[in-house]
């Protein structure tokens, strides 16, 4: 079998390796090779399938429609439907940030699967997990699978959603302890949404992922949405198969909703990552909760620093405009949030420094990212170190680093860790 990537941390990396160390009294550890380690999941990874996949599995209908690059004035194009051409810039890659790439590019071909046997490549990602103290994690798509929802045909969207579902719990079935994919599923047809829920779980799924936006594109006054009670049969349907709903980042529309100077920064910090927000009001001021009160909701990729923002809004919303907030909510907007959502964060001052002011402790759930750039893979320890520093108590860094995540994605929780304090999620 293969090895772990051998890396290289060059000059641009080293400020990943800087740390105060373990401040406080920590009980337990979070390094690979900590003979007292906490239980730690990533709840946000991401799985790259073969490059050909959906062009060797999807209906031969939809095959022109799949993301394809065309060459235009002399410069490479990503041409995604309902996306505006994408311009390729061919990256100089060195040390570390070449090794992450690479990762990203090329484990999980499920080609390299013999029986229930894992090939080389399969192979060295759990073990580039383990290195960086990782015992589980949830799976969304890379590449092109992050395409999926970037259409306004329902048909077509759910086509190649099915070829990642059907393709990715394939892939992960040899060890689903460690492994937890999350299915793709299109919501813009609510009736065969449902039908999809109901056949991932059979699958055995224990995570959807819906698209931050039910129909593609810049939303209109009045389109459907997850606050609607048309939505009531799917929230219905997803409680009874008890997984846990996900909504990641750029997903919904076209993130790069600006151009020209400082397009990068705004994109990424506006239209990219605040669009998990969204559903997350959505859902909280609507009274979906308190209709279905099982449902589990994780916003992924955003951090969490926007949440005090955003709990306290909500609430001063139904408390001020109480005139005009239909249906009465029992509580308020936040209570629903602390009972039902959850937050992924990786390095996140801004969430760290309020986490247990505004009573969010037992709503966080730890992310690595792996292998994308944004990400603390592989130096999460320090990430992890410089992060949290002395602010939390042993509870909390348990259920932050693993429990939480263990309790909303149904993980079991292997044996080797029954032995150690406070393992027992709330």
């Amino acid at each position: 079998m293969s090895t772990p990537i051998d890396l290289v941390v060059n000059q641009e990396n080293q400020w990943r390796l800087s740390s105060p160390g373990q401040q406080g009294d920590w009980q337990g550890g979070i390094r690979a090779n900590d003979p007292n380690k906490y239980y730690i999941v990533s709840v946000d990874t991401h799985m790259a399938p073969p490059p050909k996949l959906f062009h060797e599995r999807i209906d031969e209908a939809y095959r022109p429609r799949l993301p394809k690059v065309e060459v235009r004035d002399g410069f490479k194009y990503l041409i995604q439907e309902g996306f505006k051409p994408t311009r390729l810039v061919d990256s100089v890659l060195e040390g570390e940030d070449k090794s992450r790439a690479d990762a990203g590019a090329t484990v999980f071909q499920i080609e390299m699967l013999e029986g229930d046997t894992w090939g080389p490549d399969a192979y060295r990602r759990i073990e580039d997990q383990k290195r960086d103290g990782v015992d589980a994690e949830v799976v969304f798509p890379n590449g092109p699978a992050l395409l999926v929802f970037g259409t306004r045909d329902f048909d077509f969207a759910l086509a190649q959603a099915r070829v990642w579902n059907d393709w990715a719990i394939e892939a992960c079935r040899p060890d689903l302890v460690r492994l937890n994919p999350a299915a793709m599923v299109p919501t813009s047809n609510i009736p065969a949404a449902i039908k999809e829920v109901e056949r991932v779980a059979k699958l055995g799924f224990r995570t959807i992922f819906l698209p931050n936006k039910p129909i593609f594109g810049p939303g209109e006054v009045g389109e459907l949405n997850y606050n609607s009670k048309e939505f009531d049969p799917f929230w219905a349907a997803v409680q009874e198969t008890d997984m846990a709903v996900s909504f990641h980042v750029s997903t919904g529309m076209d993130p790069r909703m600006a151009r020209g100077d400082g397009g990068a920064i705004i994109n990424y910090a506006a239209y990219c990552m605040l669009s998990v927000a969204y559903p997350v009001i959505h859902l909280c001021s609507s009274g979906v909760f308190e209709r279905f009160p099982k449902l589990r909701v994780a916003s992924i990729e955003a951090n969490a620093g926007w949440l005090p923002f955003v709990l306290d809004s909500m609430d001063e919303a139904a408390r001020k405009h109480h005139m005009w907030v239909y249906p009465k909510l029992q509580g308020l907007p936040s209570d629903y949030f602390r009972s039902n959502c959850y937050a992924s964060f990786g390095e996140d001052k801004a969430a760290m420094l309020l986490a247990k002011e505004y009573g969010v402790v037992d709503n966080l759930m730890w992310a690595n990212d792996y292998p994308h750039h944004e990400g603390s893979w592989p130096h999460s320890a320090e990430a992890i170190e410089r992060n949290f520093g002395n602010r939390f108590d042993e509870d909390a860094r348990r259920k932050m680093l693993g429990l939480n995540a263990a309790k909303v994605f149904r993980f079991d929780i292997p044996e080797k860790y029954s032995n150690v304090i406070g393992l027992q999620a709330a």
